[in-house]
């Protein structure tokens, strides 16, 4: 009897491999030799769940939007910069637990690739600029605080990784304390 292949795993095992070898060499390097390797598989069955490097690549450019969508999606009740300090804790610790997601995203950002990361950072901008609006509406916001806070809120946890990516030794998630330092309680009434 021929062994039976769940091609939703199957998908799932070569995606976690691409994005692992994009993360080692850089997608500009990879092969789908690379990915099929590492996924311990032939070549021709990485072409049975994507039609090419570029397909693989957008999928793991997919996965890490859904898992950014997923920290934006439920940000709990309650005042709204406790909420914003809750999501800048869940975005540092998702980062840290998909490093290779985030070395990924941070080649596709350098290397110009065609994927929509302004969505993305738009996203996340919204969300941070409603919990700003609300927090207004609370009184919870000292004066000047505005929408463009936002993108340094976003900057932040950016920098922060982009430093924890070329210096590994850094402990990307004990600094989502001090981001809330700065870009939450700096910014309190």
């Amino acid at each position: 009897m021929p062994k039976r292949i769940d091609h939703g795993a199957r998908r799932e095992e070569v995606l976690a491999a691409a994005v692992r070898v994009f993360a080692r060499k850089g997608f500009a390097a990879s092969r789908i030799d690379d990915v099929a390797a590492e996924a311990g598989i032939a070549k021709g069955s990485v072409y049975l769940s994507f039609d090419s490097r570029d397909a693989l690549l957008k999928a793991a450019f997919e996965s890490y939007a859904a898992l950014a969508a997923d920290v934006l999606a439920d940000l709990g009740s309650g005042p709204a910069l406790d909420r914003l300090a809750t999501l800048v804790r869940r975005i540092v610790a998702m980062l840290a637990a998909h490093p290779d997601h985030a070395r990924v995203l941070v080649d596709l950002w350098a290397s110009g690739q065609p994927l929509d990361m302004a969505a993305v950072y738009r996203d996340y901008r919204a969300v941070i600029e409603n919990l700003l609006r609300q927090a207004r509406e609370e009184g919870a916001l000292r004066a000047g605080i505005g929408p463009e806070h936002a993108v340094v809120v976003v900057a932040a946890v950016e920098g922060c990784l982009l430093q924890w990516l070329v210096d590994p030794e850094l402990p990307i998630a004990d600094l989502a304390g001090p981001v809330i330092d700065v870009c939450v309680e700096g910014i309190r009434a």
